[in-house]
This record gives structure tokens, C-alpha cells and sequence, in this order.
């Protein structure tokens, strides 16, 4: 199983919603061996474990997550797999689940349940033969790629005027706009929110300036605690988040100083905290979602350090995660970006150059987190990497970054 998390963004650049991306089979792992494994489990709800892991708290909040659904794991225990929140649940089928009475009969009993659905792939020429289906729709995903987008949007707004659209598959901030001026869209899914767009002469804020500066002193070999300590005293913020920290770690410890704080963490521990909590305080005037890319490719970078046997760099692919997204926190070219921090010369040639050992591990991530399962199948096959250690490793760091986030 691989499985991952897309954001659904709406016209003002705010995640409204999830989806889940899933692929059950290696194909080209099957293809090669013969077989295939598509009818194995297929009652279960594929990529489910995504929620499980993540937690719906994490996500939710005022937004919904889309499970897909086959015409198979339609008729299974939805709820007991899982999706035990139907108000926050969106069920995603395809064409496959066909206006028959026994898909018809089973969605109304979902929407009884409280589960609302959504349909892509929806033959558009076939429109009419699939109206008992789309009168029980709330969305629908169109590809802009593989439609008039417009004449579309035109036809579902007249025979479907309560139905809500979804633009998908959007690859860049102009097709973004594009699809924002022609208007009708609710969600807009694809990699167009990670492709940053430079400010000129950007001014960063005091506060940023303090968090680049303490980035600065950390990633440097064998760094001065006391110089650490020093700065993160210049914001409040940070001193709480060091002190919860700590108080977690020991029993009665007696705090004396933001000194004696860091003293007690530890130079490994204080370095990989800040590197951390610092990029999340970058963020925060980013879109959420970019917290979140950078928090998870830096743990999902980490833990895959032994799927590609590079154990002995596990903390170097956890800076080259981390930092991944800093154009885009800070929007300045990569280089620029870079030249605000200290990182190892493998990092930055991983970053800047797509190239090094490090490199493979973030290509291999990228092409994980926009669903491109060809391509990971074939990077799997040439590194001879089993697809489960893949996902177990996917889903431990969503909980990693649950459990960041409840902090």
C-alpha cells in the first residue's frame, strides 16, 4: 500500500480540505513478476491508515478529508475502518461505481449515516445515464487538463446547481490564477501552492531575523550551548516551548536559567528541537501547508535513512527535509535561502542541485507526496525497496507531526 495526503486549497490560498491519494499495488513490481494483487483486501478503504495516523483532530478543524472509495470498498464497514467522523468525511468514487440500484441504494444509506460524496472521472458524454448518481453528489472533480474547464464548469452549473467543483491536478501558480479568474471552482488541488513566487527586496521581520540567526549558530559543528541559550531568550515564545520540553524530559527538575534549560536538553536534543520550532515559527505566516510539507519530508526523509541504507546520514536527510521548503518560507530563491543558515555541503547540493546521495531520498519524496506511483514503483524497483517499509515509514512520521502539533 502507498498512500498520501493532498491539500485542497480554496480562491484565497487556505487549505479547506484533504485528500487522500492511495495505490495498493507496486504495478511494475507486479507487471514484472506476472501477477497482481488488485483483488487483495479489496473491502478495505484504501489509505485510511493516512487518518488513523495523522489523527482527525489534526486535521479537521473547519475542514474535510476525501476518501476514496473502489465500487468494491463501497459496500464495506466504512466507520469501522476508520472514518468514525462522517460530518468531517467526503467519500470519493469513480466512474466505476455505475448508476445500478445496488450503488444507488448503498450511497443513500451512506448519506443516512451522515457521509456526504464526491465523484471523479465522471464520463462527461455519459452525463445523463449517470444523473441517479450525481443528484447524490455534494463535488465533483473536474481535471482542467482533460476538459474545457469552462464549458464544463457552464454544463454542471445548470443541470447541477447544488453541486460543488473541484479543480484538480493544477500544476502552477499561473494555472491557479487562471482557474480563480474563471470562477466557480470551491477546492483547487495540485503542486502549484510549493512552486514559490519571489518577493523583491523582501524585508524579513525582527523576529525572523533572530530565528535565521539561531538556525546560524546551531547547524554549525560543535555550536556554543551558551550562544544558543542567549538567543532564544530574545523570544518569549521559544523560552516556553524550551521549558515544556524540558519539564517533560525530568521530575522536579528546578529551572534556574534559559542556560541551565539547554544545559539540561543536551546539544543533539537542542539542535534538532530549534531546527525544528524554528522553522514553524517561519512559517507561521505561510500557508499551513507548508509547515506541515516541511515538518513531515523532515521526519519522512529521516526514517527512510535505512529503506536506502544511508543510516549514518539519517540527521543530514532530517535538515535536508526540514529545509526543503525554506524558498518558500522565507521567498527568496533556493541559493539566497540558504545563504541564511549554515547546512553541509551534501544538503545544499541536494537542495540546490538535486544531486548527491542526498538527492535521491528528495526526489523520491516529492514524487511520493504528489501521488506519482509510477515513479516511485520505479525507484523502488531500482533501489530494491519493499513498498511497505515505504508506507510504515509515511505513516510513522504523520504521527511524529501529530504529536509535534499537540505540543
Amino acid at each position: 500500500m502507498l498512500a498520501t495526503l493532498l491539500p485542497m486549497f480554496d480562491k484565497n490560498m487556505i487549505v479547506k480540505a484533504y485528500s487522500i491519494f492511495a495505490q495498493r499495488d507496486d504495478l511494475l513490481l507486479d507487471a514484472i513478476k506476472g501477477s497482481s494483487g488488485r483483488w487483495d483486501s479489496a473491502m478495505s478503504v484504501e489509505g485510511v491508515e493516512v487518518i488513523q495516523n495523522m489523527g482527525l483532530e489534526t486535521l479537521v478543524d473547519d475542514r474535510e478529508v476525501f476518501i476514496p472509495l473502489s465500487n468494491v470498498s463501497l459496500f464495506t464497514d466504512i466507520k469501522g475502518q476508520g472514518a468514525n467522523k462522517p460530518e468531517k468525511v467526503v467519500l470519493l468514487i469513480d466512474q466505476y461505481v455505475e448508476p445500478k440500484k445496488q450503488y444507488i441504494d448503498r450511497i443513500k444509506e451512506l448519506r443516512v449515516q451522515g457521509f456526504r460524496f464526491a465523484i471523479r472521472r465522471v464520463p462527461l458524454n455519459q452525463l445523463g445515464d449517470y444523473k441517479p448518481i450525481m443528484d447524490l453528489m455534494d463535488y465533483v472533480f473536474l481535471n482542467h487538463h482533460r476538459v474545457d474547464i469552462e464549458k464544463a464548469r457552464r454544463l454542471f452549473h445548470t443541470i447541477f446547481p447544488n453541486l460543488k467543483l473541484c479543480a484538480v491536478d493544477v500544476a502552477t501558480p499561473e494555472e491557479y490564477e487562471s482557474l480563480v479568474k474563471i470562477g466557480g471552482f470551491d477546492f483547487y488541488e495540485g503542486e502549484f501552492f510549493r512552486i514559490p513566487k519571489h518577493a523583491q527586496d523582501k524585508q524579513l521581520a525582527p523576529l525572523k531575523v533572530t530565528y535565521l540567526e539561531l538556525l546560524k549558530v546551531v547547524n554549525n559543528p560543535d555550536f556554543d550551548l551558551t550562544a544558543a541559550a542567549d538567543i532564544i531568550g530574545r523570544d518569549p515564545a521559544l523560552v516556553i516551548e524550551l521549558l515544556k520540553i524540558v519539564n517533560r524530559m525530568t521530575v522536579n527538575s528546578g529551572i534556574k536559567s534559559i542556560r541551565n534549560a539547554v544545559a539540561m536538553l543536551g546539544q543533539e536534543e537542542l539542535k534538532r528541537w530549534i531546527n525544528t520550532a524554528v522553522t514553524k515559527e517561519l512559517c507561521s505566516d505561510r500557508p499551513s501547508e507548508i509547515t506541515r510539507i516541511s515538518m513531515i519530508r523532515a521526519r519522512f526523509a529521516e526514517t527512510l535513512a535505512p529503506v536506502f541504507h544511508m543510516e549514518s546520514m539519517s540527521q543530514e536527510l532530517f535538515l535536508m527535509g526540514l529545509f526543503s521548503v525554506l524558498d518558500i518560507i522565507l521567498e527568496k530563491p533556493m541559493e539566497e535561502a540558504l545563504e541564511s543558515i549554515n547546512v553541509s555541503k551534501p544538503i545544499a547540493n541536494a537542495l540546490l542541485n538535486e544531486e548527491g546521495e542526498l538527492a535521491s531520498v528528495l526526489t523520491f519524496m516529492k514524487a511520493y507526496e504528489d501521488a506519482s506511483w509510477q515513479e516511485v514503483s520505479r525507484r523502488m524497483l531500482l533501489s530494491n525497496i519493499q513498498m511497505n517499509d515505504v508506507y510504515e515509514a509515511y505513516l510513522s512520521s504523520l504521527s511524529w507531526y501529530r504529536d509535534l502539533m499537540s505540543i
